[in-house]
C-alpha cells in the first residue's frame, strides 16, 4: 500500500512534474491533464491549488529559485548590479526555466489575471530590489543625487527582455557587460 502524499510533499511533485513535462513538451502541450497523470493524482487536487495553466507554471518558474536574485550590498553599485544580473542570465541559461519563463510571459499576455500574479509576484519584487540597490548606491554619493532610479531599472531590465523574448539572442555575461558599461557612462556623479 503506497502511504498518500499530501500538503507541501504534493505540492513539490505537483511543481516538479510540470517543470518536468514543461521541458519535456513545451508550454503549448502541456496540460493539466498530463500533469495530473504524471503526478499521480486527479486533475480536481491540481485546480483546488490552481485556476489555471498558466498559474501553476507560474508558481513551478518561481520555485526554481528567486530568492538567488537578491542583491549585494559590497558599496560597489556596478559589482553587484552585475553580481545579480549573472545570476539571474545564469539562472535562465539552466533548463527548464528559459523556454518555461518565455511562455509564463506570453501567455501573460492574454491572461490578464496571470499578468497581474506574475507582476506581483515577480516582475514587481525584483524591480523594487533593483531600485533599492541603486537608491542606496545614490545615498552613499555613487550615483548622481537626481538620477532617475526607475529608469535606470527599465534600461537594465528593457535589453534583457529583449533578447529573451523578443530577438531570443543567448544572454551572456559578456552581454550583461555591455549594458552595465553603457549605463554606467551616464550614471556617475557629477563633479
Amino acid at each position: 500500500m503506497t502511504a498518500r502524499r499530501s500538503g507541501p510533499d504534493l505540492t513539490e511533485a505537483i511543481l516538479r512534474t510540470t517543470l518536468d513535462l514543461g521541458q519535456e513538451l513545451g508550454y503549448a502541450k502541456l496540460s493539466i491533464e498530463a500533469i495530473a497523470v504524471r503526478a499521480g493524482v486527479g486533475k480536481h487536487t491540481i485546480y483546488r491549488r490552481w485556476s489555471s495553466k498558466g498559474a501553476l507554471l507560474l508558481d513551478a518558474v518561481l520555485s526554481l529559485g528567486q530568492s538567488s536574485l537578491d542583491y549585494p550590498d559590497t558599496g560597489n553599485v556596478a559589482a553587484d548590479l552585475r553580481q545579480q544580473i549573472y545570476a539571474a542570465v545564469d539562472l535562465l541559461a539552466t533548463p527548464p526555466l528559459r523556454p518555461l519563463f518565455q511562455a509564463l510571459v506570453g501567455e501573460a499576455q492574454h491572461d490578464p489575471g496571470l499578468a497581474a500574479e506574475l507582476n506581483e509576484r515577480f516582475i514587481t519584487p525584483q524591480a523594487d530590489k533593483t531600485v533599492a540597490r541603486l537608491e542606496s548606491a545614490r545615498d552613499q554619493g555613487q550615483l548622481a543625487p537626481g538620477f532617475d532610479l526607475d529608469l535606470a531599472m527599465a534600461i537594465l531590465s528593457g535589453p534583457l527582455y529583449f533578447r529573451l523574448l523578443i530577438t531570443q539572442e543567448p544572454l551572456t555575461h559578456a552581454y550583461v557587460d555591455r549594458i552595465l558599461d553603457a549605463l554606467f557612462l551616464g550614471m556617475g556623479p557629477r563633479p
